[in-house]
């Protein structure tokens, strides 16, 4: 019987162990509306473990927003030797109807810039989300953290990642780069908003951040994800082209894969068995979860390969599932 993901099972990983997730990981957080909610996933056994910091999007669902979501990747890199600590941010749907919690306020309905410092957060408290999970105690490499994120969590972690942001309130350029973090992996993330000229109508009335996004300054290390029919018509006016900016735009070392077919949903890493996702494709979820895996086990590991047998692995397969380009 053939395999739904034979051609993406081509890409090599490390074999997966148990994992063990908590969740909900509370830090107190005085000044945010709400604390700061996140589920940590472990692999059951290994020391010096590296960090991955999940940042999700938004969507249509009332959960996959949330620490809740996002599954098919978590479990993944959690699996193959990752911690992986997945935020709530303000702008989940989980916390619609919480009073303290306005999206129509300076920053929503996205808080864009409360997402950046939800992470930053994370990062300060690291002893204290050591000692809420069990057997976590002593466990992190914090000298090799990452930052991944899908959509609106591919503009989180670019801000982190260097790129700068216009406030549209008051004109200023806000920098939340995050020298803690050594790499990133941008998910579908948002492109260029050009003063808001490449941004559809929609997106220059509701989300005016995106309108001067600059990625020159983007110089940490980063993987760009990206469909090739990912039109995203409620965000921008250039198709599927845009959500490559961050390679084509961001300086320092970048690679960028097309997935060939793919939609925002990139074949279904929000959740699994999502609804919402509009290319469902195990075969596609899997190589992004290998690629990504891949990517980042090199960049924190310079002396590991893993990203060059994976990069391989994609373009020699007979029928390849995407292209990688690097710079």
């Amino acid at each position: 019987m053939s395999k739904p993901i034979n051609n993406a099972e081509r890409i090599p990983v490390s074999a997966p162990t148990p994992v063990v997730s908590v969740s909900p990981v509370v830090l107190s957080t005085p000044g945010r509306p709400v604390d700061l909610r996140a589920r940590v996933s472990v692999p059951a056994t290994g020391s010096d473990l590296p960090i991955i910091l999940l940042s999700h999007g938004q969507g249509f669902s009332n959960h996959l927003s949330s620490l809740n979501g996002y599954g098919p990747l978590a479990d993944f890199w959690a699996a193959r030797g990752f911690v992986v600590i997945q935020p709530t941010h303000l702008s989940s749907k989980t916390l619609s109807g919480v009073p303290s919690v306005d999206p129509d306020g300076p920053e929503g309905p996205m808080f864009w810039r409360s997402r950046a410092e939800d992470m930053k957060r994370v990062l300060d408290r690291l002893d204290a989300i050591e000692a809420a999970v069990p057997g976590l105690g002593g466990r992190l490499d914090r000298a090799r953290v990452a930052v991944a994120g899908h959509s609106m969590g591919g503009h989180t972690a670019g801000m982190l990642l260097g790129m700068r942001v216009t406030d549209p309130l008051d004109g200023t350029d806000v920098d939340m780069a995050e020298p803690r973090i050594k790499a990133g992996v941008l998910l579908a993330a948002v492109g260029n908003g050009n003063g808001g000229a490449d941004l559809s109508a929609f997106a220059a009335e509701h989300y005016p951040f995106l309108a001067n996004n600059s990625f020159a300054e983007m110089t940490t290390p980063a993987l760009v994800v990206a469909g090739d029919k990912d039109a995203s018509a409620h965000l921008t006016v250039r198709g599927a082209e845009w959500h490559a900016d961050p390679y084509f735009l961001g300086n320092g070392p970048k690679c960028l894969v097309t997935l060939f077919g793919a939609e925002h949903g990139l074949g279904g890493v929000s959740g699994y068995d999502v609804a919402e996702t509009t290319d469902e494709n195990p075969e596609r979820v899997a190589a992004v979860q290998r690629l990504t895996w891949a990517y980042l086990h090199t960049a924190l590991y310079p002396e590991n390969r893993a990203w060059d047998a994976a990069r391989a692995a994609l373009t020699d397969a007979p029928k390849p599932l995407g292209r990688v380009e690097c710079k």
